[in-house]
């Protein structure tokens, strides 16, 4: 039986704060499936600052908003994804997608598992667990390869990847100094999610 999936679709660039109106919620019929193809339906949809430089650079209007999720699969052509098999794709925002499980850009895959985690919802695939987890993680310790005393100077501090950076840092016992865009968070807000970190400081904009 044909399924109808929902999506959104950029309908206009955004100029300044993305507005309800630069979306659109719009609906269609997904074929039927074929051999090696898997129908998956969105349990959580990313949202990430890097979306709104490839809006622009990669997105026209018309095209569905780019973005990671997790997705259940309800339908199944492959027998290495069966029905209820919960899986991490770069397939856009959409309630349902049609996803050919071969190798993707780069020879990537174009879903991986998704890891269970008792007691967590699904989403901290798309957080610790996922991208975001990963550019903390291999961004610091194999790129950085910070050394306790070192100073590791954390923009963004309160973001998805910089928290995570401070968390890392600290338990590597090096020293931080985190900023943090003025009105994003507060300084209370980043020294809990760093564990009580010091040197925070709230700037503007202008100076970072």
């Amino acid at each position: 039986m044909p399924v109808k999936a929902k999506k959104w679709i950029l309908a206009h660039q955004f100029d300044g704060v993305p507005k309800d109106s630069d979306l659109e919620l719009v609906e269609e019929e997904l074929p039927e499936l074929q051999d090696g193809q898997i129908l998956i339906e969105a349990q959580a949809l990313s949202v990430d600052p890097y979306m709104r430089v490839y809006v622009r650079s990669a997105l026209k209007e018309g095209d569905t908003m780019i973005g990671s999720q997790v997705g259940k699969v309800i339908e199944s052509k492959s027998p290495k994804h069966p029905v209820g098999m919960m899986l991490v794709g770069n397939v856009g925002w959409r309630t349902h997608a049609i996803v050919d499980v071969g190798q993707g850009v780069g020879g990537m895959p174009t879903v991986m598992p998704a890891t269970p985690v008792p007691g967590l919802p699904v989403s901290v695939n798309l957080g610790v667990l996922g991208m975001p987890g990963a550019t903390a993680y291999f961004g610091l310790l194999e790129l950085c390869k910070p050394k306790a005393g070192e100073v590791v100077v954390v923009s963004a501090a309160a973001g998805a990847v910089g928290s995570l950076v401070g968390q890392i840092a600290k338990i590597k016992g090096v020293k931080l100094d985190l900023t943090c865009k003025g009105g994003q968070r507060s300084g209370s807000e980043v020294k809990v999610m760093c564990f009580a970190l010091q040197n925070f400081s709230s700037l503007d904009s202008k100076h970072i």
